[in-house]
This record gives C-alpha cells, sequence and structure tokens, in this order.
C-alpha cells in the first residue's frame, strides 16, 4: 500500500494542474526525543513547498506535518524531514518503525542545524544497522534535477568552516535518506529575515531542496 501511495505522489508530481484542486500529498516533520530541537526553522518547509509548488508546479499541502517516528501515519508521507542542533534517541519501537517507513519507499531528509552530527549517526544505525553514510558523488542525480548543482551542496552557514557534504544511506541501490552536514540548507530555506541571508543564498537553497524534493518522489 505504502508503495502505491508513493507511486501516486510521484504521478501527481509530474502533472501540471489545470486550475485550483485539493493538495495531492503533504511532507512532514520528525518529532524525535532525546531533548533536541526538532521544532527548529519554523518558517523553513513552509517556504520550500510554496518554492516546490511555483517552480515545479506540484500540489504539496502549504503546510507540513508533524509526526513521531513510531507513528502508524509516518507511512503517509513520502517525504520527511529532520533537524536540529542537539541530541537524539529513538527507541527500539521507533527504529523499527522508520526502518519499515525507509525499506517501504519512504525517504528522509536531515539536516543538521550544527550539532546534531555525533548524536544522528549512532541513531541511524539502530534503524539500518547493515548501512554507513556514504558521501555522495557530485554526479549523483539529487545534485541534476530542475537545478544543477555540479559542485554538490551549497553552503549556506559557515559554522566549523568545513565544506558542505552530502551523505547517504543506500539500501539495495535506492536513497533512503539523505543527510545534508556542513550546510544548514534548512537555515536558507527561512524567511530571508530570520538570518539576514542575501537573497541569493536563500535562493540557493530553496533550488537544492526543490532538488531534494523532486529526487525522493520520483526515484525508482
Amino acid at each position: 500500500m505504502f508503495r502505491y501511495l508513493l507511486l501516486s505522489a510521484a504521478l501527481l508530481f509530474s502533472l501540471v494542474a489545470a486550475g485550483p484542486a485539493a493538495p495531492s500529498f503533504q511532507i512532514a516533520r520528525l518529532q524525535y526525543g532525546g531533548g533536541g530541537d526538532w521544532y527548529g526553522n519554523k518558517t523553513s518547509l513552509p517556504n520550500l513547498i510554496r518554492f516546490c509548488n511555483q517552480t515545479l508546479k506540484t500540489n504539496i499541502a502549504p503546510e507540513e506535518a508533524v509526526v513521531e517516528p513510531d507513528s502508524p501515519l509516518l507511512l503517509q508521507y513520502p517525504f520527511v524531514h529532520m533537524t536540529g542542533h542537539g541530541n537524539v534517541t529513538f527507541t527500539d519501537a521507533e527504529a523499527k518503525n522508520l526502518r519499515r517507513y525507509l525499506l517501504g519507499g519512504g525517504f528522509l531528509h536531515i539536516d543538521d542545524n550544527y550539532g546534531l552530527d555525533k548524536y544522528i549517526r549512532p541513531e541511524m544505525k539502530k534503524v539500518l544497522p547493515e548501512l554507513d553514510f556514504v558521501e555522495l558523488p557530485f554526479s549523483h542525480p539529487i545534485y541534476h534535477q530542475k537545478f544543477p548543482f555540479p559542485k554538490g551542496l551549497p553552503k549556506i552557514h559557515e559554522h566549523d568552516g568545513k565544506r558542505p557534504q552530502g551523505f547517504g544511506l543506500v539500501y539495495k541501490g535506492r536513497l533512503v535518506c539523505f543527510y545534508t552536514y556542513e550546510c544548514d540548507l534548512g537555515n536558507g530555506w527561512e524567511d530571508p529575515e530570520v538570518y539576514k541571508d542575501p537573497v541569493e543564498k536563500h535562493e540557493e537553497a530553496l533550488r537544492m531542496g526543490a532538488n531534494l524534493l523532486a529526487y525522493a518522489l520520483t526515484q525508482q
């Protein structure tokens, strides 16, 4: 059933609506435990959704859902976003449900909002112990959807001054989780006045975000 829902979402993604219509699907933010600020970047997803609906002609619900890792509702969302600065913990039940979601066709985007890295890596090992994060090459299709990024992820905020990196968990040839590190993509999606970023940075972040959604909804 979940694969059918994803296929339906991908089909609707490819169609341009002739007029106003009910949203075709909704994307979600992951509400995880451990005390980390899962709720950060409050304007990021609504802005990304608006951008995708305008530029990609998607018909995504304008507001994100909020879903917990062990919720049966997780399986309704073809794209789930996760962010934060601090601690993350998944219970055994949450890890099992996240695994079911990802192997059943779901897509998780993890965005390190600075400080998440040391927590999220061991927690994702609970979900997919057989997989390790691998850095995706710049030739990967996720960087070459509607908007080309031949040098990979844009650098939105400096933090430690490291280069931005995009890591993936790949299961049987399918990218099930994309982890953006030293990039702060979600900050770039926020209203420009939040961080006083140049308009060009905001647009660059939104274009890369649109690529993530496009890839997640159309990959085999």
